[in-house]
């Protein structure tokens, strides 16, 4: 058999043991069921939404601030009420919820791959470039994350790329240290010393032979850091220094309806609230049962 064969075989049988770790417990095989539900109806949002809530040709200004179930002038029907705007709740959420997810998706992913990166770097080569890496994590991981992302944000100004980078800065230091704690523990082993008497390229050793065996570390820590971005983008955009008012948000539309929200125009803001919530507090699940399947002693207790 192959190395490659053997790989993949234990990837397999990895994620295997991951997906039935999860539908083990009712709570978080819902709280997945809930995650990959929204994650369809951002990624096919356009064509499920009523109307493009962004789209000034198809707003109505009469139609503003319409409670739910409220009849439009041209015989529609806004099933969750309009903003201010004139624009349909039930559509804007959906616009919203595709750019928070992609905010937070994107942001872990490219945090994930920096931070994994220089965690590895760290732990087999160690010395000057480990204390390196470290001293910068210490920086990173001494300040609030929202704080860090204020101050950037101040600099960079608003927009959608704008945000993932400040995201991406404030994140990859959590990766960082938890795979250079694993990898410090595999450098250590006898198949390291194996590949690299065998002169195989440190490249290889790292990605090939390492990283594979610090999977579960970082597959807890992203994912509970994509809820952690997602919560982040719609704080800032929130305070009005993450995305621009033209980009749909959760965050902007909880701050749209925040004003009238004790005027009884509760829908605005409410209804985006209780989606975040939702979407946040279900990867939390999904992430918390994952920790407790691939660590050995949660597993046990």
């Amino acid at each position: 058999m192959s190395a490659m064969t053997l790989r993949f075989r234990t990837s397999e049988a990895f994620w295997a043991r991951s997906l039935r770790g999860i539908l083990g417990s009712p709570k978080a095989a819902v709280a997945l069921v809930v995650c990959l539900l929204l994650l369809v109806i951002a990624v096919i949002g356009p064509s499920l939404a009523p109307q493009n809530p962004y789209d000034l040709a198809a707003i109505d200004f009469f139609d503003a601030r319409l409670p739910p179930l409220s009849e439009s002038m041209t015989g529609g029907t806004y099933w969750l009420g309009t903003d201010g705007q004139g624009r349909d709740m039930l559509s804007a959420m959906i616009y919203g919820l595709r750019t928070s997810m992609g905010v937070g998706l994107f942001s872990g992913i490219v945090a994930l791959a920096v931070g994994t990166a220089l965690g590895l770097a760290a732990a087999y080569f160690g010395g000057r470039i480990d204390t390196l890496v470290m001293r910068l994590v210490d920086l990173m991981l001494g300040f609030p994350t929202i704080l860090v992302a204020l101050m950037l944000l101040a600099f960079l100004g608003q927009g959608v790329w704008k945000v993932v980078l400040a995201l991406v800065i404030v994140q990859w230091a959590q990766f960082a240290r938890a795979v250079r704690a694993a990898a410090l523990v595999e450098r250590g082993k006898e198949y390291v010393e194996a590949a690299t008497s065998l002169g195989l390229s440190k490249t290889r050793i790292l990605f090939g032979h390492m990283l594979p065996n610090c999977l579960p570390p970082i597959i807890v820590i992203g994912t509970l850091q994509v809820a952690n971005a997602i919560s982040a983008e719609a704080t800032l955009s929130f305070l009005g220094i993450g995305l621009p008012i033209t980009e749909p948000s959760l965050g902007l539309l909880i701050a749209n309806g925040y004003q009238t929200l004790l005027s009884g125009q509760y829908w605005i803001s409410v209804y985006p609230g209780l989606l975040l919530l939702v979407l946040v507090f279900s990867i939390n699940i999904v992430g918390d049962r994952l920790r407790e399947v691939l660590n050995p002693r949660l597993a046990e207790r």
